[in-house]
């Protein structure tokens, strides 16, 4: 089954039909929000919102691994992560919707395996394409069928949070060969990868990261464009669940 990890501006998938809401706690502790299970056109799905509801869990404090297991326990076999991001490659204008092939990670901290040797034996993941390739060609795909223009490919620079980058950092992270900044993107990849989901990533540009474009990007900005965006998203998303029929 299909699940839709959403974002900050998509808290909740408008127009499914919720067919069941399970708990928040998990043997990882309390997850953002509790899984919801529903229909939209037909199609079964799960939704979990990461930052809650309503949004209040910054992304440093989110429990990745409740979040993950919570999806799994409830029969999630695909995951589609949504995240806001920043724009580090001076072409992906805010609003551009980007499937990264790659990511670096930068965020410090996170608690980012199940196999720690407390809760999983530990054990080595396999990690170096992040994320899956069937699963970012069916985005591509169904982007297209949607009629809605899609950058393949891309460098995801995941770093901690919840304070913005300098412009230094950013021209750190441009030499590193990073595309794209957000803060959500990780340990969320590898969770899935460990639990043997399939998982992707769908960014939503919402401003140039710190120093690329000409003017410093602002709330107001960034939320008009994630207001624009997120319908652009849910579209795409319905496409991809169209394709599953």
């Amino acid at each position: 089954m299909l699940a839709v990890i959403g974002g900050t501006g998509f808290g909740s998938w408008a127009g499914m039909e919720v067919l069941k809401r399970g708990g928040q706690e998990t043997p990882l502790g309390a997850a953002s929000c509790g899984v919801v299970e529903g229909r939209f056109n037909g199609q079964s799905l799960l939704f979990l919102a990461r930052h809650g509801q309503p949004h209040k869990v910054p992304p440093h404090r989110i429990n990745y691994r409740a979040n993950l297991w919570a999806l799994k326990q409830a029969g999630a076999t695909h995951v589609v992560g949504v995240n806001c991001v920043s724009g580090i490659d001076p072409t992906l204008a805010p609003g551009t919707l980007v499937v990264p092939d790659q990511l670096i990670d930068y965020t410090t901290g996170r608690e980012g395996s199940f196999f720690d040797g407390r809760f999983k034996p530990f054990q080595h993941v396999s990690f170096a394409w992040p994320y899956h390739r069937v699963w970012r060609e069916e985005l591509h795909a169904a982007a297209a069928e949607a009629g809605l223009p899609l950058t393949a490919g891309g460098v995801l620079g995941v770093v901690q949070g919840p304070r913005l980058e300098t412009a230094a950092e950013i021209r750190l992270m441009a030499r590193d060969g990073n595309t794209l900044v957000g803060m959500t993107g990780m340990p969320e990849a590898v969770l899935a990868r460990e639990l043997e989901m399939e998982y992707a990533s769908l960014c939503l540009v919402i401003s140039h990261a710190a120093g690329v474009g000409e003017e410093e990007p602002t709330r107001a900005g960034t939320e008009s464009v994630i207001e624009a965006g997120m319908p652009r998203v849910q579209r795409l998303l319905a496409a991809l669940l169209a394709r599953r029929a």
